[in-house]
């Protein structure tokens, strides 16, 4: 899906890292909620609440997922889930665009 169709869009932009990851809200009409957001090179940490697929869009990075010891490449396009409730650990090459979906369990 290149683009979403009637969805609302939050003002406000989420900050992390001093600025060097950013996203903005998306929200759809049956309740979901995406984010859709810029990463600059840099090693990172997150937590999750929620079960999250991340879709790259572009750029190059390396994720650490929870439970695994081998980081997994991503050059250009690609996709990965996080499980609710866990970290996973990324090293960003390359600005990276990417979209983030909250999935409900």
């Amino acid at each position: 899906m290149s683009q979403f169709e009637q969805v609302t869009v939050l003002k406000k932009a989420n900050f992390y890292f001093d600025g060097k990851v950013t996203s903005r809200t998306v929200l759809f009409a049956d309740g979901t909620k995406k984010t859709l957001g810029i990463m600059l090179p840099g090693e990172y940490e997150f937590g999750t609440d929620a079960k999250e697929i991340m879709e790259i869009q572009a750029g190059e990075l390396e994720v650490l997922l929870p439970g695994t010891s081998e980081w997994l490449h991503i050059d250009g396009t690609g996709e990965f889930t996080v499980p609710a409730n866990s970290k996973f650990k990324l090293q960003v090459k390359t600005p990276t665009d990417y979209c983030c979906s909250y999935i409900a369990e």
